[in-house]
C-alpha cells in the first residue's frame, strides 16, 4: 500500500490542486455558485478515489511482489498479473534470472576444472616426493633425516590444499560409517610417528573405553585429527615431550580430545583461531603457520555435524575436544 501511495502521489497533489485552482479562477472572474463548485470538487474527488481503489485493487499482488524479499532466485518468475508493466518487468527478472544462472554454471565449471586439477597435481607430486625418500635412504645422517623432514613438510602441505580445494564438495564426498576412534588414533599416530620423532613429542592415548564407536566420515576426520595433532606438536616443541590423545564419553556424548602442554593461545586470540588465514600472535612467531589449519578443522567438523571446544591458557597448553552427539556415538546403542 505505501509503495502504491508514494507511485500516485503527484497525481493526488495535481488532483488536489486542480480542486482548488479551478473555482478559485471561477471566483475571480465574477462566478459565485459555491455550491456547484462544491459539488464539482466532491465529483473530482470521488472518481480519483474511485480510480485509485480500482488501480490498487487490480494490481495489489504486483505491489506486493515489489515489496516482498526475494528469498530464492525461483521467486523472482513467478507471474503476479498480465498488466503490461508487470509482464515487463516479469521479462526482465526471467532475462536476469537465465543471465545468473549462465555465469554461475560457468562459475561452477571453473572451479570444477579447479579442482580436477589440483587433485591431478597433488597425485602427481606425490611420485617425485616417494623418489626423493626413498634416495634420501642411501645417504647419510643428517642429510638424509633432513631431506626426510622436508618431503614430510611438502606431502603435509599438499594434503592442506587437497583438502581445502575439496572443502567445497565434502557433502558429495562423504562416506559415513561406524569408526572405533582408538583405532583411528592409532592409525593417526602411525602415519606421524617420523614427525613425533623429529619433534621430540610423543602422544600418549588415554582410553577411557577402547570400544568408543561413532558414526561419522573416516577420511575427513583422520585429516582432522591430523590437524589438531600438528598444531599441538608444532606449539609444543621444545617446551615438552608431552601429548595426549583422549577418547571418553560424557554425559552420553563421545569425546576424542588432544590436549597439548605448550605455548597456549592468548585470550585474545582465541575467538579468531577459527578464521581463515588468522594466524594470532603465535602465527607470528612461529612463521609456518597458514591460518589455515584449525579453518580446516571447524569447516568439517560443522559439516560432519560434529562440536568443537578449545581451551587454552599462555604458557600451559590448549586443549581442543571433537564432540559426537549421543545420535553419532553408538557405543551405547
Amino acid at each position: 500500500m505505501k509503495l502504491f501511495l508514494r507511485e500516485h502521489l503527484l497525481l493526488i497533489v495535481i488532483q488536489v490542486i486542480q480542486c482548488v485552482t479551478i473555482p478559485i479562477l471561477f471566483w475571480l472572474d465574477g462566478y459565485r455558485g459555491i455550491g456547484v463548485s462544491i459539488y464539482a470538487i466532491f465529483l473530482s474527488l470521488l472518481l480519483l478515489t474511485a480510480f485509485l481503489i480500482y488501480k490498487y485493487s487490480t494490481r495489489k499482488n504486483f505491489y506486493q511482489r515489489l515489496q516482498k524479499p526475494i528469498e530464492t532466485q525461483e521467486e523472482s518468475l513467478e507471474i503476479t498479473e498480465r498488466a503490461p508493466v508487470s509482464e515487463a518487468l516479469n521479462q526482465l527478472l526471467s532475462s536476469q534470472y537465465r543471465s545468473y544462472q549462465e555465469e554461475l554454471q560457468k562459475a561452477e565449471d571453473r572451479q570444477d576444472e579447479h579442482l580436477l586439477f589440483m587433485d591431478r597435481w597433488v597425485h602427481q607430486m606425490k611420485t617425485p616426493l616417494s623418489v626423493i625418500e626413498l634416495t634420501a635412504q642411501s645417504l647419510d645422517e643428517p642429510e638424509s633425516s633432513s631431506i626426510r623432514e622436508e618431503t614430510d613438510r611438502i606431502r603435509s602441505g599438499l594434503h592442506t590444499i587437497l583438502y581445502m580445494a575439496r572443502l567445497r564438495t565434502i557433502a558429495e564426498d562423504f562416506h559415513i560409517k561406524p569408526i572405533t576412534l582408538s583405532k583411528l588414533i592409532r592409525d593417526v599416530n602411525q602415519d606421524n610417528k617420523r614427525f613425533y620423532i623429529r619433534n621430540e613429542v610423543y602422544p600418549q592415548l588415554k582410553e577411557e573405553n577402547p570400544r568408543i564407536l561413532v558414526e561419522t566420515d573416516e577420511k575427513w576426520l583422520f585429516f582432522l585429527l591430523t590437524q589438531l595433532v600438528h598444531n599441538a606438536v608444532t606449539y609444543s616443541a621444545g617446551r615438552t615431550n608431552r601429548l595426549y590423545i583422549s577418547i571418553y564419553e560424557r554425559a552420553g556424548e563421545a569425546v576424542l580430545e588432544v590436549k597439548d602442554f605448550g605455548i597456549g593461545i592468548p585470550v585474545v586470540d582465541q575467538k579468531r583461531v577459527f578464521n581463515k588465514f588468522y594466524t594470532g600472535e603465535n602465527g607470528r612467531n612461529y612463521r609456518e603457520s597458514t591460518g589455515m589449519g584449525l579453518y580446516l578443522v571447524q569447516e568439517i567438523a560443522e559439516r560432519l555435524e560434529h562440536r568443537l571446544e578449545l581451551e587454552s591458557k599462555v604458557g600451559e597448553g590448549t586443549t581442543v575436544r571433537v564432540i559426537f552427539s549421543e545420535t553419532q556415538n553408538l557405543t551405547s546403542m
